[in-house]
């Protein structure tokens, strides 16, 4: 896999100096292109839902819409930002297996096209808030397949899972229209994994999906005006792996939408996209701080690390493995040696690539994680020693945007109750 910056290393090393490192990078161009290539591969009428959960940043969000992606949302906060970022109510789809009482509520208020259901319990409690509300509210009902599908780095169904209703139950469940007065039983939704590189995968899962569809709707009643086969198109990230071939994934999907077309003109069909529309797009910039040699290994340390970004350091892999990692100056220099990059928290773990081959590095050097503008600091736990969020800036149409304020330590301690106690009272008896 060839890596190269989306950006040029000049302009990376005036973004770090305007607005401080660490410090993520998003490309506009990148994130639209990425969005436009879908489009063109997907078949006629299939719609893309940007999964907000990949980067949740209105700006982000806001790109998107402007150039047609939808939303997928999973908590209060994103159905908040997918709305305030532009995307229309009936473009909308909340997800999750686990919705409190007053984000049901908040999707029937805005009037989102559906709410994906994932359990018979999640049905009664949304019925009981749209029969008060006095409206229909449009469901979608994630099931799980009764069979995992190979070829995903995550899987998301096929065993034991909190998400979704599984096949079999629903098969002997019997008309449910009927159960539930206030919903409009639209249809449904399957998300089997995520990170799949191979095409075949994904045509394969939507085969799956829409035959599934057929015979989970005879046997239910539940109507096919719509049907979510998910996506959950991956990246390449390591050495060995090869982005997605659209033109296969375009032709494959195809030969199985088309004839599905044909026997259901008006279903409405959703794909699901969050890392495959902005992974590669984003770069994480970090300064090295001090250098120095610790029983034969090299270790730079510097000021970024795995609190902002977890991603990089395996949380989306079975195995660690670095992502693509470039020196923005000084590139073309030969490798010395490996070396590991290693953060300021007080933990071993903290090692954000390791056995990196670079050049001989100094202290104010600029080095860059490629690949990452998906489940950066929102998967990242930023609070670890009081480090914060980063900043994040979006380059679009020549212009630089800051995005995201970094955190400061006054944001972090703004939410916290400060008590204050005496320190002269006398220890109880018999402590």
């Amino acid at each position: 896999m060839r890596e190269e910056p989306t950006l040029d290393p000049g302009l990376y090393r005036r973004l770090a100096g305007l607005h401080g490192t660490p410090l993520f990078v998003y490309d506009g161009r990148g994130i639209t292109g990425a969005l436009a290539e879908l489009h063109r591969a997907l078949p006629a009428g299939v719609e893309v839902f940007y999964s907000l959960k990949a980067n949740p940043n209105i700006s982000v969000c806001s790109l998107l819409a402007a150039h047609g992606a939808h939303a997928e949302v999973s908590s209060l906060t994103e159905l908040e930002t997918a709305v305030a970022a532009g995307v229309a109510p009936r473009d909308i789809i909340f997800l999750g297996p686990g919705k409190s009482r007053q984000e049901l509520s908040a999707c029937i208020d805005a009037g989102i096209y559906a709410v994906v259901a994932e359990s018979f319990g999640e049905l009664a409690e949304l019925n009981r808030l749209a029969a008060r509300a006095g409206t229909r509210q449009r469901v979608l009902l994630r099931v799980n397949p009764a069979g995992a599908t190979p070829g995903m780095r995550l899987a998301m169904g096929g065993r034991p899972r909190q998400f979704g209703i599984d096949e079999a139950q629903l098969m002997t469940a019997g008309p449910l229209g009927p159960r539930y007065s206030a919903l409009r039983l639209a249809g449904w939704h399957g998300y089997l994994g995520t990170r799949i590189l191979d095409p075949a995968t994904v045509v394969g899962n939507t085969a799956r999906l829409l035959a599934l569809a057929e015979r989970l709707s005879s046997a239910t009643g539940v109507g096919l005006e719509a049907l979510d086969v998910g996506g959950g198109l991956g990246v390449a990230y390591h050495d060995g792996e090869q982005d997605p071939d659209l033109a296969e994934l375009s032709t494959g999907l195809d030969a199985v939408v088309r004839p599905f077309r044909r026997r259901h003109p008006r279903t409405r069909l959703l794909f699901e996209s969050g890392r495959y529309l902005v992974a590669r797009a984003g770069v994480y910039l970090t300064a090295v701080r001090y250098v120095k040699e610790s029983m034969g290994q090299r270790f730079a340390v510097v000021d970024g690390g795995t609190h902002q970004h977890m991603a990089a350091v395996g949380v989306t892999s079975v195995t660690r493995r670095n992502f693509p990692v470039l020196m923005v100056e000084r590139g073309a220099e030969p490798p010395v040696g490996d070396w590991q990059l290693a953060g300021s928290l007080c933990t071993p773990n903290d090692t954000i690539a390791r056995n990196v081959p670079l050049p001989e590095l100094r202290p104010g050097d600029l080095i860059a994680i490629l690949r990452s503008g998906a489940y950066g600091p929102t998967a990242s736990p930023a609070a670890f020693l009081g480090q914060g969020a980063p900043a994040e800036v979006l380059v679009h149409e020549g212009r630089s945007l800051l995005v995201r304020d970094r955190d400061t330590a006054a944001d972090l301690l703004r939410k916290q109750r400060h008590y204050t106690f005496a320190t002269d009272v006398p220890a109880l008896a018999g402590t």
